[in-house]
């Protein structure tokens, strides 16, 4: 059995509530693919409502808007697009350091088998 290591990375206000994390990346995602935030909820087999919700609490929690509606359906705001870019790269570069970290404090351990 080889080990592996997981992390989690989000992002909190300074009220300590969450702003962005796995989820809501998400739901950013699917509301830049398909336009519409209807159709990201039935992507990702939430009700509509809470994703609405969702976003609606990051929207307050960030102090600018995340997602334009209009007649023609969803898209996300320079404010969002940019939220969606930083976390991204965020998680990204976590990721990669936790994986250098990983092989170097293991390793031994790793060898021992």
């Amino acid at each position: 059995m080889s080990l592996k290591v997981r992390s989690k990375i989000w992002v909190q206000n300074d009220e300590g509530s969450l702003v962005i994390g796995t989820g809501r990346l998400r739901i950013l995602e699917a509301i830049q693919e398909l336009g519409s935030m209807n159709k990201a909820a039935q992507k990702l087999k939430q009700p509509f409502r809470a994703v609405w919700g969702k976003i609606k609490a990051t929207e307050q929690r960030c102090g600018f808007k995340l997602v334009e509606t209009t007649s023609e359906g969803s898209k996300l705001t320079r404010e969002g697009l940019e939220l969606l870019w930083a976390y991204t790269r965020l998680r990204n570069r976590c990721e990669k350091y936790v994986d250098i970290q990983f092989k170097e404090l293991f390793e031994e351990i790793e060898k021992l088998k």
